[in-house]
């Protein structure tokens, strides 16, 4: 299901907490601010689920809690080792978006030496998976998300200050993810089931 970034006073979107996309009920808490001596709105407010009936907590335009940002949940198939640096790039994404692209950009570094290489230079880690026969549709997630995060570090012409920007990160991170190694690990699995006699005749028809 497509995930729908949590949103300020949205209907529905996916939930931080439970990661259903569901309807929200919305509560603002009375506290208000001032701008130019005037008092504009609500400030502190919360969303709560109607699915898991959890709630998130915002201020102004800003969802604090669950510390989550608004990217979407990791794949399951997630090495941990990975999966614990896009945990860190979510908590900090809506305080520092160019911070998440970093930490994004080391995630996939260290996804390419969880895959077999070398994990030193991950320009050329991506070009030795792409002589191995890595999808182009993977290369071009993982080169989107190694350039984003470079730019993060080293301010370029890509704008890592833009949450939008590095919320498509969190997007390209679980393609690659789905892509390396939750869709291989399927498909195994649903082809060595088959018949041992069938997979002798394929294997014969291949030359293996």
């Amino acid at each position: 299901m497509k995930h729908i970034q949590p949103k300020l006073h949205q209907e529905s979107f996916t939930c931080p907490n439970c990661g259903v996309l569901a309807k929200q009920d919305w509560q603002s808490r009375g506290l208000k601010f001032e701008t130019f001596g005037q008092q504009d709105r609500n400030i502190l407010g919360s969303a709560t689920c109607q699915h898991c009936r959890e709630t998130s907590i915002w201020i102004k335009d800003k969802m604090y809690f669950p510390d989550t940002g608004n990217s979407p949940f990791p794949n399951p198939e997630m090495p941990q080792i990975v999966k614990n640096l896009y945990l860190e790039a979510a908590s900090i994404s809506n305080k520092s978006p160019r911070g998440a692209a970093a930490l994004l950009r080391l995630a996939i570094q260290v996804l390419c030496k969880e895959l077999g290489e070398a994990g030193n230079n991950i320009n050329t880690d991506i070009g030795n998976l792409v002589k191995k026969g890595l999808p182009e549709i993977v290369q071009q997630s993982l080169d989107v998300v190694r350039v984003t995060g470079n730019d993060a570090v080293h301010p370029g012409q890509i704008d890592t200050d833009n949450p939008e920007t590095v919320g498509q990160l969190f997007d390209l991170t679980n393609v690659i993810i789905e892509y390396m190694i939750a869709l291989p690990k399927k498909v195994s699995g649903i082809y060595s089931s088959l018949p041992t006699g069938k997979l002798d005749g394929i294997n014969k028809r291949d030359g293996k």
